[in-house]
């Protein structure tokens, strides 16, 4: 199973970004939750916008998505993101978007922050938190509508 989950696209002169859509990416699919249940040894606990992770501006850039996976089998996962150090950046005054960031709550419920590359064997039980970027935003927040 592979997949690409959308984000936050940025802010530009011509308006705000759009919320979780996959920017510059082309022949992607954003499969519905049912047909995955259906076809693959998981379920999907959460898929929803990210709230406020778009960066402020005079236009506001798009919101980040959250999809959190629950294993129900083993599972060796692997993952390679982007934006998780280096924050997708706001311009001409714009604030900067939140980063993206990947969490592993284990069956007994700890947290462990993940890195933006890895691939390791989860136990059943385990959540795989996935936050996407929001994107920044565009021109200053106090600049005048007038």
């Amino acid at each position: 199973y592979y997949e690409t989950i959308g984000g936050g696209m940025g802010a530009g002169p011509d308006g705000e970004g759009l919320s979780g859509v996959h920017v510059h990416m082309t022949n992607t699919l954003n499969t519905p939750v049912e047909a995955l249940e259906q076809t693959y040894p998981f379920r999907i606990v959460a898929y929803q916008v990210r709230p406020d992770s778009g960066g402020a501006g005079h236009v506001r850039g798009g919101d980040g998505l959250v999809r959190v996976y629950e294993l129900l089998v083993p599972t060796t996962a692997t993952m390679l993101s982007t934006r998780r150090t280096t924050v997708p950046w706001g311009h001409e005054g714009g604030h900067d978007g939140a980063p993206g960031r990947t969490v592993l709550i284990h069956p007994e419920g700890t947290k462990e922050e993940l890195p933006a590359h890895f691939s390791r064997q989860l136990p059943a039980g385990s959540r795989l938190r996935i936050e996407t970027p929001g994107g920044g935003g565009f021109g200053s927040p106090y600049a005048s509508t007038e």
